[in-house]
């Protein structure tokens, strides 16, 4: 067996995995219940001034990105951006939602919205810093 270390991860090579990855889960999950979703706030310009990336994986929504300009925070947004997401999810079929964040990030931001905290990490990803897992039934 030989091992290929690298810095850099090609596109080519990331699909691979992911691929295989994605086949040997759909032994388990409906091909149905997964796939991405994405919430998009764009300003007059066609600027983005935020946004939300998730992935729906079997009944859960796992928000993987949530991002606000500093012009557009404390209005709303960030709430508007996480509603949709969850009334989509919803829809396809999520009864469950999970969302990571760090301890310098927006813990209580998702706990005014419901989200519960359900692990800390930490040390992560610096000393005295802290990974925060929140889960939210839908």
């Amino acid at each position: 067996m030989e091992l290929d270390i690298t810095d850099v991860i090609s596109p080519d090579d990331r699909a691979a995995l992911f691929l295989g990855l994605h086949s040997y889960n759909q032994q388990f999950i409906e091909s149905d219940a997964s796939g991405s979703l994405g919430v998009w706030l764009r300003n007059e310009a066609g600027g983005l001034d935020g946004g939300l990336m998730g992935t729906l994986k079997g009944n859960w929504l796992c928000i993987d990105f949530l991002w606000v300009t500093d012009a557009r925070r404390r209005n709303g947004t960030g709430r508007a951006l996480i509603a949709a997401a969850e009334r989509q999810a919803r829809r396809r079929g999520c009864e469950y939602a999970l969302v990571d964040t760090f301890s310098f990030q927006a813990r209580p931001f998702y706990e005014k919205n419901g989200y519960l905290l359900k692990m800390t990490l930490d040390n992560f990803p610096h000393a005295g810093q802290q990974r925060y897992y929140l889960t939210k039934t839908l």
